[in-house]
């Protein structure tokens, strides 16, 4: 709901917020399409009309922007909405991540999808695929679901979804349980799931008797924990880097970081540090 940055989300969805240029979500777009994906599926709620707005073609913006002899800026603002096929399902209210992997089912039934959560921004190094990519890639060669794992100080497993598994191959294991925000002690690992997913369809049948978990929500950990007694479910440690976009201070960093990663806005950013007198440590 974005009330961690209230009062900019009151208006505003926070999945649009700006990150450097473009909205946090296009970024997960974009590393869909570069995965494979032809097909996107938002799921919105009520208030996040600007999403569906944002993706769609803009004639009228684009024919001012070539009157103004902007050329290169209009077909910018037309490849948004060439990116892939959009379509958009609501979640009728906020009952989890779960619920909202189960709002999308009749667009996914009988196949194989991908989920990216916006908040997390995955940057991986020139030449690697794009997490999502990554997962993929495991998928073809291996079957069954996959998730993205990272391993997290001990003092956070509570904040996320911590495995339990069999590790059969460097960076790669065989997920046996997971927990849900466990309590501090009680992690089964240090590794933590994190935000990008490719879901056998058979999710869906936990998802509908799934009853309600942690935080009063239908938590999609829980769904994948009832798939693994059936089904393969993979965990891979994936190469990147991730900026987490979920509170105001965590963007904060993200926006630093992104932009001292572009070569635009590097030089920009060191000599503003330089010029307030700011060092590292």
């Amino acid at each position: 709901m974005g009330t961690r940055f209230l009062p900019a989300t009151k208006e505003i969805p926070k999945e649009m917020l700006p990150l450097i240029d473009r909205p946090l979500i296009q970024y997960g777009v974009e590393e869909a399409v570069r995965s494979g994906c032809g097909e996107i599926v938002f799921v919105t709620g009520r208030g996040k009309r600007a999403i569906e707005d944002y993706f769609d073609r803009s004639i009228e913006l684009e024919q001012i922007l070539i009157g103004k002899g902007k050329a290169d800026s209009a077909q910018l603002v037309r490849e948004i909405s060439q990116m892939a096929d959009f379509a958009y399902v609501r979640q009728p209210e906020p009952l989890g991540l779960g619920h909202a992997v189960l709002c999308g089912e009749p667009f996914c039934s009988g196949c194989y999808f991908g989920v990216i959560l916006p908040d997390d921004v995955m940057v991986t190094p020139p030449g690697t695929p794009p997490v999502l990519g990554q997962l993929v890639q495991v998928h073809q060669r291996l079957g069954g679901s996959v998730v993205a794992l990272e391993e997290v100080p001990p003092g956070e497993t509570f904040r996320y979804g911590i495995i339990r598994g069999e590790q059969v191959e460097d960076g790669l294991f065989r997920i046996e349980d997971l927990v849900e925000k466990p309590e501090p002690g009680s992690e089964p690992s240090r590794y933590a799931v994190m935000g990008r997913y490719v879901l056998s369809p058979g999710i869906f049948r936990y998802l509908r008797n799934s009853g309600v978990g942690t935080g009063g929500e239908i938590q999609l950990t829980d769904a994948i924990r009832s798939l693994s007694e059936d089904e393969p479910v993979w965990g891979v440690m994936y190469k990147g880097e991730r900026f987490d976009c979920g509170t105001m201070e965590s963007w904060l960093l993200a926006t630093l970081g992104m932009a001292l990663k572009r070569e635009d806005l590097r030089g920009i950013i060191l000599s503003e540090l330089e010029r307030l007198g700011v060092t590292g440590r």
